[in-house]
């Protein structure tokens, strides 16, 4: 059965934190609970079915048995083209981001290791710490761009998953 708890994008009546990495893996991990709730209740119901049709199963039980092949090939082209579409844009994204990151902390860098005045020095130390904490904010992209593509990824699986749950208990 479908949790009804973690259903419409809300748990327990709050509204899922997509604001920080963390939010978005956190929702990541309800999501994939939900998808392993509705899927352990699909694969009770159809391997019940399967051992009540027998060897010749009914015409009603080769249709849900096509069904759940059909489904797994159709979630899985879904899957990997979502992925696929966003990976190749966010990978040229992250990787400029990554690289002109880097630069600046490299270039703020020797510029405070060629500091020739105290005064230079503090200011450079304090340049060289803005350039770090910005790299931060870049990895932070970098997590929240992975999360999100795993949410892309998962989403047809998740949706198969409750729908048949909902369908095969009667709801």
């Amino acid at each position: 059965a479908v949790d009804s708890a973690t259903r419409g994008g809300q748990r327990h009546g709050m509204k899922r934190n997509h604001a920080s990495p963390l939010g978005l893996w956190l929702d990541l991990a309800v999501k994939t609970r939900e998808m392993m709730v509705a899927s352990a209740s699909v694969i009770g119901h159809r391997t019940s079915r399967m051992a009540a049709a027998g060897i010749v199963p009914a015409e009603r039980d080769q249709r849900e048995f096509t069904r759940m092949w059909q489904e797994k090939i159709d979630a899985g082209a879904r899957s990997t083209a979502a992925m696929a579409l966003d990976a190749t844009a966010a990978d040229y994204a992250l990787g400029a981001t990554a690289f002109a990151a880097m630069a600046r902390n490299a270039a703020a860098f020797w510029s405070l290791a060629s500091s020739r005045t105290p005064g230079q020095f503090v200011a450079r130390q304090a340049a060289l710490a803005r350039a770090v904490t910005d790299s931060v904010a870049s990895a932070n992209a970098a997590a929240s761009s992975a999360a999100r593509l795993a949410h892309r990824g998962m989403k047809p699986f998740h949706a198969a998953s409750t729908r048949n749950a909902r369908r095969l208990s009667g709801r």
